[in-house]
């Protein structure tokens, strides 16, 4: 699903360059669970939204379903990513003025799905997650954990085959964090492949193969029999 070769990302200003991504080797097969760790300001985040089409690498190729994305327009990310990619965020990222139910149905208006097959997709993943008592209310109601359990039911509303998940507990405490971890290794379980940014060795336990950056380069790769804590 997921292969790049010697991918670099660097920033340049006036004054400084800063390489985040210094060669990176990488392959994500479909149907993996992949954990990304590593210090702060290591690259992690910067590979996350290269993997998730939302930026494109300064060299070096990345292949996406097959596809070479290393150098597509924002046109063509974009449209790649739609159906096909979920994005789970530490800050949950929903929208304060709608509700649970608008804010999971969004991507499915932003793909044109027919109002009827809208409503029906959007309930079953928030039913998914055990969220139809609070199908009405609005994120500011919810607590953490029931917040990023809807901006999971709206990762995973339009079937995407990848999630991209930046630090998903990381504003949770213990408790509703595992909840969330349980919710991904699940949805990994049925198929999806997830690749997950945390500072969290716990959390990392969940994933099937361990990536470590450290200053934009992979100091290790750990690939072993996942195991659900």
């Amino acid at each position: 699903m997921i292969k790049t070769n010697n991918l670099k990302k660097v920033y340049t200003t006036d004054e400084v360059e800063t390489t985040a991504l210094n060669g990176i080797d990488l392959q994500i097969n479909e149907g993996e669970f992949c954990a990304i760790m590593g210090p702060s300001g290591c690259g992690k985040s910067t590979l996350l939204n290269i993997l998730g089409l939302l930026d494109n690498p300064t060299e070096g190729t990345y292949q996406f379903l097959s596809y070479e994305v290393s150098n597509k327009s924002e046109h063509e990310r974009a449209r790649l990513r739609k159906g096909n990619i979920g994005f789970v965020f530490q800050s949950f990222n929903l929208i304060d003025e709608l509700t649970v139910f608008e804010n999971v149905a969004l991507p499915l208006l932003y793909l044109g799905i027919p109002e009827d097959e809208r409503k029906e997709k959007a309930e079953s993943a928030i039913d998914r997650m055990n969220m139809m008592h609070r199908r009405n209310h609005f994120p500011q109601q919810l607590s953490g954990g029931q917040q990023q359990r809807v901006a999971i039911a709206r990762a995973v509303v339009a079937n995407a085959k990848l999630i991209l998940a930046d630090e998903p507990t990381g504003n949770l405490d213990s408790d509703h964090g595992d909840e969330v971890m349980k919710l991904l290794s699940e949805l990994n379980d049925q198929g999806t492949t997830i690749v997950m940014v945390t500072h969290s060795p716990h959390d990392a336990g969940y994933a099937e193969q361990t990536i470590n950056l450290f200053d934009g380069k992979i100091v290790q790769e750990e690939v072993e029999e996942g195991f659900h804590v």
